[in-house]
This record gives structure tokens, C-alpha cells and sequence, in this order.
């Protein structure tokens, strides 16, 4: 039996806070970021910035999330089958936990568990999030 489908068994019985279904795919955060050159004073610093793929998943995420009033404060459970048009990506879930925070949840860091599963869609790559209430 593929982990996923075990992961899917697991957390079936469980009854989630919040449910949502992201369309697209995100990018592996840390896999995909890029140097810039930005003026800090007088000075030219290089920094490390997300990809455009990753900020157009964040832009897109935005887009498709509808903001919870209030915001969720207390910690919470985060389960996230992330399905990737392909085999090939890295399993990332950070640009997800960024676009939870200021929309669904207060902050990323009150996820204190995290479910997460790789699943193959190559015609609708999207991610299914649930978030359950500690």
C-alpha cells in the first residue's frame, strides 16, 4: 500500500476545523529561490529571494483562499496532500503554511504537527488542506 494511501487511512476519522482545496502547484521553497542584488543604505547586499514560480503560487494561493474571520490563534494540526503534476518535485509544504498565515491562522509557527503526503495529478495539481484545533 503506497504511504499515501496509508497517510489518507489514518486521517480519515478525523474531523477538520478548516478544509480547502488550492489549485496549482506549489514550489519547493527551498529548492527555488534566486539572488538578487538589492541597495541597503549606501551598500549593495545580495539576498535570497523566492522564485517567480513560488510567488505567483503565494499570488494564487491568495486568490483562491477565502480569509477567516477571525483569525485562527490557538495551535493547530495541519494535514496536506500536495498533488504534483509529476513524480519529480520535492515535497514542500512551506509555501502552503505561508499562505495559511494572515488568512486562515494568526501565525505558520502555531502549526505544531503537520500531515503531509505526495500525490501524482498531472491533469489538476492542487492541495488538500485541513487544519484541526489543538
Amino acid at each position: 500500500m503506497a504511504i499515501a494511501n496509508i497517510l489518507d487511512n489514518i486521517i480519515s476519522g478525523l474531523e477538520w476545523d478548516v478544509e480547502l482545496i488550492i489549485q496549482g502547484e506549489p514550489a519547493s521553497k527551498a529548492n527555488s529561490r534566486r539572488l538578487v542584488r538589492k541597495r541597503v543604505g549606501s551598500q549593495i547586499r545580495i539576498i535570497s529571494i523566492k522564485s517567480e514560480k513560488a510567488l505567483a503560487y503565494e499570488k494564487e494561493f491568495a486568490n483562491q483562499c477565502l480569509k477567516l474571520e477571525p483569525l485562527i490563534e490557538d495551535d493547530v494540526l495541519m494535514y496536506c496532500k500536495i498533488f504534483y503534476a509529476s513524480r519529480r518535485p520535492d515535497l514542500d509544504e512551506s509555501l502552503i503554511m505561508d499562505g495559511l498565515q494572515g488568512v486562515i491562522i494568526k501565525n505558520d509557527r502555531q502549526i505544531k504537527g503537520k500531515i503531509i503526503a505526495h500525490g501524482v495529478d498531472r491533469e489538476q495539481p492542487r492541495a488538500h488542506i485541513g487544519l484541526k484545533i489543538t
